[in-house]
This record gives structure tokens, sequence and C-alpha cells, in this order.
């Protein structure tokens, strides 16, 4: 890995991921709305509705990804996730078909449609992967020593995978 810190923004969401924020937003928006004019009762799904909108922000959504000698840090609004450099076996870009032929289908567990998807996947070739990803293309797997692989979505795939492999 290098020796300076490199930054890597989370990418910009691809159309689906953005339609389906979009969308979500106004089930959020239209049930207020409702609340508002009259169904008191709807409150507490707004409530918690957008309680949930703010912790998937806050703690599942990565604003960035920073390499350095040290490590790989995922980091979140509320917090960060750091990976020991001698845990980072390396990385590589993998577009979504190649995605599919690498690791077999794929079952989400955690967050998705919400401003990207975020947990883990269960695949069928490789088992647990654990992911943080904005768009559906453009993908790269960092692989551990230890652990499960890291599927995310730099804002530049190809400079952070070189960022990791040097």
């Amino acid at each position: 890995m290098s020796e300076p810190t490199r930054s890597f923004p989370l990418a910009p969401m691809c159309p689906l991921i953005r339609w389906l924020t979009v969308g979500l937003c106004l089930v959020l928006a239209a049930l207020a709305a409702a609340a508002i004019s009259g169904t008191p009762a709807l409150w507490i799904p707004v409530a918690l509705m957008a309680a949930l909108y703010a912790a998937v922000w806050l703690c599942w959504r990565p604003s960035r990804f920073e390499v350095s000698s040290r490590g790989l840090a995922v980091r979140f609004p509320a917090w960060t996730r750091f990976i020991p450099g001698d845990l980072v076996a390396g990385a590589h870009e993998v577009s979504r078909a190649a995605f599919r032929d690498e690791f077999g289908w794929a079952l989400r567990i955690g967050v998705g449609g919400l401003w990207g998807g975020f947990g883990w996947l269960w695949t069928r070739k490789k088992g647990l992967v654990e992911f943080y990803i904005s768009r559906v293309d453009n993908l790269v797997v960092v692989e551990r020593r230890e652990g499960k692989p890291l599927l995310i979505t730099p804002s530049e795939p190809a400079a952070f995978v070189r960022a990791v492999v040097a």
C-alpha cells in the first residue's frame, strides 16, 4: 500500500439506485403529507421511517474509502471501519457480469435501495461478502487474508485498485 493517504468518495448513485432512493423518499413524504392533512396516527410510522433513513445515512452508507500504508479505512458519517494493511490481500475491478461469474448469484442481507446497498451478500460461490455500494457497475472487490471479501464502489475504481496494490 502507498505511504500517503488517498481518499476516494463513494461513487455517485447509478440511475437504478437513484430512482429507488427517490421512490423511498416519496413514500416518506406521502406519509408525512397524510399525517399533516388529518391522519395523526401516521406520525408514528413517519417518525420510525425518518429515524431508519437517518440511521442508514449515518451508520451504513460510507462517505469515502481511504487507502494508506496502515490499511483501508471505510469512513461513515458516524464511525470508521478500519482494515489493517496486512489483512488486505489485494483488490480488483469487476463488472456486474464478472461479479456474477466470480461469486455466483447473491442474496442481500442488509439495506438495499436507499442510497445504495450496504451490509452482506450471501453468494452462491463464496459465501458471505461484505458490501458498501452506490451503483451496480464499476465495482471493486477487496480481498482479505482473513474475513469476508469486501465489495465497494469508490469514485475512481482503477485508481483505488492501484492505491491498494501499490
